[in-house]
């Protein structure tokens, strides 16, 4: 078992078994970016909507992911390339000042890009479809991202042009499944704005069948443990003890966690 190849790198001297025809998903494109999304509309619920009335101003908190809508659209007068929108959904978190009270609501913010997905005209039937073919003319458009920073919270009064009166959009009810109460979706006497900061990784997939080295089947070397124990102290006894929980960093870089800046 010494010349056997295990996951991870490879030595060049590393004995190729056969060549194997393998389905997977191949990237033809993609893209990552860092957006500032400034001024974004905040709908507030209910309670906050009443103590944004009251407040001086509102710090910002933290925002948070809850879902990121895909929709791949073809480009009639560029073959093979292919619109990518992204409608990211968010719960934003801030603080009133000077009462120190939290708020929470909804931002949404909306994203295009134009990326290469190739082209293709098959229809896929397999056996879990029960004969409804999978349309294989349009690529799998994948996005990738993180929780957003909320870089700065602003309070406008109504009698002020804001920059993005319309129609209001529709939000997905699994969306309002998120908050414990109804968002104010109508104009009020004071409105909120945000600024967050979003990084994200867009990509153009497309199901294919790829030609690659094979060394080995994949056999697990580490058995399954499985334990019986009743004793919880026992158990808890195993568990090492989290210093890096009690002694903070003495150096952060920005750069890297971004997290340390939320």
């Amino acid at each position: 078992m010494a010349d056997r190849v295990v996951p991870g790198p490879v030595e060049s001297g590393a004995p190729i078994r056969e060549a194997v025809c393998v389905h997977t998903r191949k990237v033809f494109d993609g893209c990552r970016d860092k957006d500032c999304v400034e001024d974004l509309r905040v709908f507030p619920t209910l309670s906050s909507q009443t103590l944004l009335e009251n407040a001086f101003s509102v710090r910002p908190r933290s925002a948070e992911l809850l879902l990121a809508q895909v929709n791949v659209q073809e480009i009639t007068f560029n073959r093979g390339y292919y619109t990518v929108d992204v409608t990211y959904f968010y719960r934003v978190n801030g603080e009133t000042f000077p009462a120190g009270e939290s708020i929470t609501g909804l931002a949404v913010f909306d994203k295009r890009v134009m990326l290469f997905g190739s082209e293709a005209s098959a229809k896929v039937y397999t056996s879990a479809d029960a004969g409804v073919p999978e349309d294989a003319g349009l690529p799998i458009g994948v996005v990738e991202s993180v929780d957003p920073i909320a870089l700065h919270m602003k309070l406008v009064d109504r009698e002020t042009p804001l920059p993005d009166d319309g129609e209001p959009r529709t939000i997905p009810h699994e969306i309002l499944n998120y908050f414990d109460e109804e968002l104010v979706m109508a104009e009020q006497g004071r409105n909120l704005f945000a600024t967050i900061g979003q990084f994200s990784m867009i990509r153009l997939e497309r199901d294919t069948q790829l030609l690659i080295p094979a060394y080995d089947y994949c056999i697990p070397d580490k058995a399954c443990e499985s334990t019986t124990e009743d004793d919880p102290c026992a158990m808890f006894s195993r568990i090492e003890f989290p210093l890096d929980e009690f002694f903070p960093s003495d150096t952060i870089r920005p750069e890297t966690d971004y997290r340390s800046l939320k």
